[in-house]
């Protein structure tokens, strides 16, 4: 038993850990190689004195385990700045539950530390570097994004290329599903404003109630219901970046007037507010819709036109750019069959003749959703004719009386359920148009189109 001290003080002299032992009175009585050479104190130096003499209080978890009496494992700890330890610590106690000192193993992990803090600066750095490649490769051109070889759409690109180096408010005018949108934040990530906000605004899917508030905002308590902070609007969201106004046909008389005001002054004036605010704001609107016949009709104002009509960029419909149908179909061949996680299939000769011969009344989104449809629908490795004419909709010629007349009736069918429907939904508003075509999920000249077509009355 003599004997007993002589093997502990050999087994924790031996240990790669910092071994740290003092008794209840705070003095160390044990301090192992490893200590002496983390904390480079030697042990004549240290023994027999109080451990308070070299750290402070908050730097030694022996002292929080010996006031405490609670041991810790596995603790990240920091005794001093320029060394970092992962602790185990215990209190030590007599048979009797005597709590009569504490001791502590320290590993030592500054070199890991430091070494992981050198391999995460390397990483931001290197993402860094990713960053500024991948923005050098694909961002370089956001105009890349408009896929196609095609001379109406390379003019259209060259257009809107020039546009995007000026402030020039730019009208961008297309059957639906041509890509406006698509074409209006190129314009914007190619123009000294990319790093600004792009805050795009679909004009045909806000209530004619709620137009005044979502463009220009309100101050709190400007009317029953509204936010006590009040709320900023779409125009003040995009200062210092581009508003893109899509189916800005849609956009009431009165609303009109009050744009063409921020036009012209670069002004807002929220709801509830008499001060106006001053915005810079590069504005590209777009419509599907003919708006000097709708000048002609009083349902645009020719002042807002001309204000908008500084740029006019006309995007090419699918059937007068038939040479890019291929092109666009592998494409969204690609993307679609990584998304729905299926093999890429391949399109035989007969299939793209079948979709050269398409009209594309809904241009590069009817392309787009039909091969979507294609990938989700068909399990074959090689898309055909039939399987490409199978997905489209009405697709085939009646050649029999029978057929024809089947399909009238399911035509006339079709249109007595929309009538009733628009009928219903005007009903439950009220007569409240906006409402009414927000709730069928068209727009309002949609719905107007409709009502005269059914002979349905305001």
């Amino acid at each position: 038993m003599a004997n007993e001290r002589y093997y502990l003080d050999a087994v924790l002299s031996t240990e790669d850990d910092a071994i740290t032992i003092i008794n209840q009175h705070k003095e160390v009585i044990f301090w192992n190689d490893a200590a002496i050479q983390t904390y480079n104190i030697k042990r004549n130096e240290i023994i027999d004195r109080q451990i308070t003499d070299f750290f402070h209080d908050d730097d030694l978890m022996a002292l929080n385990v010996l006031e405490t009496k609670k041991p810790v494992q596995g603790t990240y700890h920091r005794p001093r700045r320029d060394k970092h330890v992962v602790v185990n610590a215990s209190p030590i106690f007599t048979d009797d539950g005597e709590l009569i000192g504490a001791i502590s193993a320290e590993r030592d992990i500054t070199h890991v530390v430091k070494l992981n803090d050198s391999l995460l600066t390397t990483s931001t750095a290197l993402n860094e570097l990713r960053q500024k490649v991948y923005t050098t490769n694909t961002e370089e051109n956001p105009f890349s994004r408009l896929k196609g070889n095609s001379l109406p759409l390379q003019q259209m690109i060259q257009i809107a290329s020039k546009a995007a180096k000026t402030d020039a408010t730019t009208l961008v005018l297309g059957e639906s599903g041509t890509g406006k949108e698509i074409c209006a934040r190129a314009i914007h990530e190619a123009s000294p404003r990319k790093n600004g906000p792009f805050i795009p605004v679909n004009c045909g899917a806000i209530p004619e109630a709620l137009f005044e508030s979502e463009l220009f905002g309100y101050e709190g308590g400007a009317f029953t219901g509204a936010e006590k902070k009040g709320k900023t609007g779409k125009i003040e969201m995009a200062n210092g970046g581009t508003l893109f106004l899509d189916e800005v046909g849609e956009l009431p008389l009165d609303m009109q007037v009050k744009l063409l005001r921020v036009l012209q002054e670069n002004i807002i004036y929220k709801v509830g507010s008499s001060s106006g605010k001053p915005v810079n704001v590069r504005f590209i609107a777009a419509t599907n819709q003919n708006l000097e016949q709708q000048m002609q009709e009083k349902q645009f104002r020719s002042d807002l036109f001309y204000r908008l009509n500084v740029i006019q960029i006309t995007m090419p419909p699918l059937r007068q750019r038939i040479n890019d149908v291929v092109e666009l179909a592998k494409l969204f061949l690609k993307q679609f069959a990584v998304q729905y996680e299926v093999p890429l299939p391949t399109l035989e000769q007969d299939a793209v003749e079948a979709l050269f011969q398409h009209h594309w009344p809904g241009n590069v989104r009817e392309l787009r959703n039909l091969i979507e449809r294609v990938i989700i629908l068909s399990e074959k490795s090689v898309i055909k004719k039939q399987d490409i004419l199978a997905f489209f909709h009405n697709t085939s010629t009646p050649n029999t009386v029978q057929e024809i007349e089947s399909n009238h009736s399911l035509v006339q069918e079709k249109e007595d359920i929309e009538k009733k429907r628009i009928e219903e939904a005007l009903q439950q508003n009220n007569g409240n148009k906006s409402a009414a075509a927000k709730i069928l999920g068209i727009s309002r000249v949609t719905l107007y189109s409709k009502m005269r077509k059914y002979g349905i009355r305001d």
